[in-house]
């Protein structure tokens, strides 16, 4: 198996690596000390990783996207995972992909205008009560005449104070199913000020500071047929085709974020001295960087294995949630050694641990949380057999 990188890859690797030390990271203290990315700083980020080619490096050419293949695409994420997330999602977006669903008008008013970085969206999903469950969802969309009328309650929504629009989930009716009735899911696009939609201030984050999260509320909000993004009844089918990568992108990121976090505890192990010797020279911290090490390079591998087969088409559930689960405990375990390293040091801001410590927490939550990965992997093993 070959593992060398194409002259292309290489490439991309050095771009990003570069924009994201020069560009990104002298912003870190900034951002963490006053819990917010000032507006007109994520402008002009913004506007020098569009000049770069950096933005919507995740979307196909042609739709006018980077269109990177998959290997690159995780290299890239893991290079951007270097620093925070309100920074790096900030500031060099990748519209979700969710929106190649678009038909018709919906192509240029939503899919071409995000890609271009005109407009920008959120992903509504999760609700107070319907978390991983997105059948037991209560957000409701009712059909009246040629429209649909919308009533209901999403938490938990990243960046939709400054989001242009929104792609909603919502119950659209029901079915019969194996245990019984079920909810029947349907997406909707729809513009930020439409008359019954309200973005509300969300919840106060140990993670990812100034990477807002929103309350949206919908009461008697009513788009027309146009908004239905997909098919009506079919918003499972939607997020089922588009919207499993998310996962590997996690992952990716989290590798990025541990190779920071193991360079920062090696150079920690040979600088700091106690008992007349480097630090690294003791058995307890030089095994920590070992295991350390081992880690994040199987989390990588099975990464970069998922990434491998997104780009031939042949990555399943089970790959990504084995990425998403293994990167994500991975980057808890390094997180929280590297700080053990440093001591009472490693939770100072002086340093960047204590914010990755905290960032890594919510990795084995969003996009599925480490129970629902191992859910599907499982699932994935037990089914052939009859299980």
């Amino acid at each position: 198996m070959d593992f060398s990188l194409t002259e292309e890859q290489q490439l991309i690797v050095a771009a990003t690596r570069r924009f994201v030390r020069e560009e990104l990271v002298p912003h870190e203290r900034e951002v963490e000390a006053s819990g917010t990315l000032p507006t007109e700083l994520q402008r002009e980020l913004k506007a020098r990783a569009i000049a770069a080619g950096l933005y919507a490096a995740n979307m196909p050419v042609e739709v006018g996207g980077g269109g990177l293949d998959g290997i690159a695409w995780v290299l890239y994420e893991k290079e951007l995972g270097h620093t925070g997330y309100a920074l790096q999602y900030g500031c060099v977006a990748r519209p979700s992909n969710i929106l190649l669903a678009c038909q018709g008008e919906q192509r240029d008013r939503y899919l071409l205008a995000t890609v271009r970085g005109e407009r920008t969206e959120c992903l509504a999903m999760t609700e107070p009560q319907a978390g991983s469950d997105l059948r037991s969802m209560k957000t409701t969309a009712t059909q009246r005449g040629g429209d649909f009328v919308i009533n209901g309650t999403k938490h938990f929504i990243s960046h939709a104070d400054h989001a242009d629009f929104v792609i909603l989930f919502a119950a659209s009716g029901e079915e019969d199913g194996p245990r019984g009735r079920r909810k029947l899911i349907t997406a909707f696009l729809i513009d930020t000020g439409t008359p019954g939609f309200e973005v509300r201030p969300g919840y106060q984050n140990v993670s990812h500071r100034g990477y807002t999260n929103s309350i949206l509320e919908f009461t008697d909000c009513r788009v027309p047929k146009s908004a239905v993004l997909g098919e009506l009844h079919q918003g499972f089918e939607v997020a089922n085709t588009w919207l499993g990568a998310t996962r590997l992108q996690v992952a990716a990121n989290c590798l990025g974020r541990a190779e920071r976090a193991l360079a920062l505890a090696t150079q920690w192990a040979v600088d700091r001295r106690q008992f007349g010797q480097q630090i690294g020279k003791f058995q307890g911290v030089a095994f920590k960087l070992a295991d350390m090490a081992v880690e994040l390079r199987a989390a990588e591998l099975l990464t970069l294995e998922a990434a491998w087969k997104l780009g031939r088409k042949t990555a399943t559930d089970m790959d990504m949630a084995i990425a998403k689960l293994k990167a994500t405990e991975m980057l808890a375990m390094v997180a929280d050694e590297a700080l053990q390293i440093h001591g009472g040091m490693g939770l100072m801001s002086d340093l960047p641990l204590e914010r990755i410590w905290r960032d890594a927490r919510i990795e084995r939550i969003r996009d599925g949380t480490s129970e629902v990965q191992r859910h599907i992997i499982s699932r994935a093993l037990l089914r052939p057999l009859g299980g």
